[in-house]
C-alpha cells in the first residue's frame, strides 16, 4: 500500500488538473462524449484492451496480467447534473446549466490515476483489472446499460469495487459498512379520479383534490404504523398536480414521490401499504385511485470480507484519521447492479472541509470538494485492487 500512497502523491498535480478540467466541461448522462474520449485515449496509451460505447458512452479498459488470477472490476462514474453552478472558482463549469455537483469529476480523475499506477505493475499482475468508466449514474441506469452490453463478461469479475467522494463527512474520513450501506430506490405515481364541477357547488362533486390531500396525510403512517422501528424506510410525496383554474373542481388529481428501502420485505410492505391507503381513502371519498411503481436502483449491500479489506487499506493511508463501519444513507446508487452476484464493496471517502467553505451537500449549486480526497481515493482503490492481483 505504501508505494501506491507515494505514487498517488506524486501524481497529485495531475489528479487535480484533470479533475478541474472535467469540472469545467461537465456532461450529463449518456452525453459524456468528451469525458469518455479522454478516458479511452489514456487507457489505450497505457496498453489496455479498450472498449468504448459500452452502455452508449461508457468505457472499459482491461489490464491483463502475465499470470493467472482473479479479475477485479473498479468502477468510476462520469456524469454530471443539470444544475447551474454558483461557485466562484477558476474551474467553474463552462457548460451552461450543467455542473459536476456530486463529485463524479473527481471519480473520473481518480480512475485515471489508478489506471496509471496499476498499469506500471502490469508485468507482475496475477489476474486482470477491469477499469469501468460508467455513464448515467444519476437516475439514468448506466450500470444496467453497461451490463446489457456485456461489461460483466469476458472475463467475469471475481470482485467489484466502487467509491464515492462524500461531502457528508470531512476529508480524512473513510466509510465502508458491512452489509446494507445505501438504500434501494423506487418512484411511485398515484392518479385520483373523481367527479368535477363548479367550485361554488362542491356538493355535486367528488373532489379529487381533497382526496389527494387526505392521501398525502395518510401516507405519513406507512412507515410508523407498518414497519418495525429498526427498519430504515423513507416515503416522500414530491409532486402534487390538480386543476387548471380557480373556480373549477377538476375530475382528476395526481401525486408522485419516492420511496427508499434496505430490504425486499420492507419494499413489499411499503408498496402494498401505499396502494391500500391511497385506494381506500379515495374510495371513502367517492373517488378511485390507481397507484403504480417504477423500480429504480437496488440497495447497495457490501460483502463483509470486501468491506473489511477496504477498512484495512484505509488505515494505511496517513491522511485518513477515521475509518467507519457505520455509515448508512437513504441515497441510492446503481453500483448495486454490479454486486448482484459478485462480492464487492462500495465505500465513501470524506471530501468536505468546512473551514475552507467546502461543505455544501451533494447536488447543491455550490458543491465542491477538498482535493486532498483525490489522492486518498486513488491510493485506496489501487491498494485494494493490488490485494487481489499483486
Amino acid at each position: 500500500m505504501s508505494e501506491f500512497i507515494k505514487a498517488a502523491k506524486s501524481l497529485e498535480k495531475v489528479l487535480i488538473a484533470e479533475r478541474r478540467d472535467f469540472h469545467r466541461h461537465p456532461e450529463v448522462g449518456y452525453n459524456e462524449i468528451r469525458t469518455s474520449g479522454i478516458v479511452a485515449q489514456l487507457l489505450d496509451e497505457l496498453g489496455m484492451q479498450v472498449q468504448d460505447g459500452v452502455g452508449k458512452t461508457g468505457v472499459v479498459g482491461l489490464l491483463s496480467g502475465q499470470h493467472a488470477g482473479p479479475t477485479v472490476l473498479l468502477r468510476f462514474d462520469m456524469d454530471a447534473l443539470p444544475i447551474q453552478e454558483e461557485n466562484d472558482v477558476e474551474y467553474v463549469s463552462q457548460n451552461n446549466g450543467v455542473m459536476h455537483a456530486c463529485g463524479h469529476d473527481g471519480h473520473v480523475a481518480i480512475g485515471m490515476c489508478v489506471a496509471r499506477m496499476l498499469a506500471a505493475h502490469s508485468d507482475n499482475l496475477k489476474g486482470s483489472i477491469k477499469f469501468v468508466f460508467q455513464p448515467a449514474e444519476e437516475g439514468g441506469a448506466g450500470a444496467a446499460a453497461m451490463i446489457r452490453d456485456g461489461v460483466l463478461l469476458d472475463p467475469t469479475p471475481d470482485y467489484v469495487y466502487g467509491m464515492h467522494l462524500w461531502n457528508e463527512r470531512p476529508v480524512g474520513w473513510v466509510g465502508a459498512t458491512d452489509g446494507n450501506m445505501m438504500a434501494g430506490s423506487c418512484s411511485w405515481q398515484c392518479t385520483i379520479v373523481g367527479n368535477g364541477g363548479h367550485a361554488a357547488a362542491p356538493q355535486h362533486t367528488n373532489d379529487p383534490a381533497v382526496a389527494a390531500a387526505q392521501i398525502v396525510m395518510g401516507l405519513q403512517t406507512v412507515v410508523s404504523r407498518n414497519l418495525p422501528p429498526a427498519d430504515a424506510v423513507v416515503v416522500s410525496v414530491t409532486q402534487i398536480h390538480c386543476g387548471d383554474t380557480h373556480n373549477v373542481i377538476p375530475n382528476e388529481a395526481s401525486l408522485a414521490g419516492t420511496l427508499r428501502y434496505f430490504s425486499a420485505s420492507a419494499y413489499e410492505t411499503v408498496t402494498n401499504s401505499v396502494t391500500r391507503i391511497a385506494e381506500d381513502i379515495a374510495s371513502a371519498m367517492g373517488c378511485s385511485a390507481n397507484v403504480s411503481f417504477s423500480t429504480g436502483y437496488r440497495p447497495v449491500s457490501n460483502n463483509l470480507d470486501a468491506a473489511r479489506l477496504v477498512r484495512e487499506q484505509a488505515q494505511y493511508v496517513p491522511e485518513v484519521n477515521i475509518v467507519s463501519n457505520e455509515e448508512r444513507t437513504a441515497v441510492s446508487e446503481d453500483f448495486s447492479e454490479f454486486m448482484v452476484d459478485i462480492p464487492g464493496c462500495y465505500f465513501f471517502v470524506g471530501s468536505s472541509n468546512s473551514e475552507r467553505g467546502l461543505a455544501y451537500p451533494h447536488h447543491h449549486p455550490k458543491f465542491d470538494i477538498d482535493e486532498q480526497s483525490l489522492t486518498i481515493g486513488a491510493a485506496m482503490m489501487a491498494g485494494i485492487a493490488s490485494q487481489h492481483v499483486l
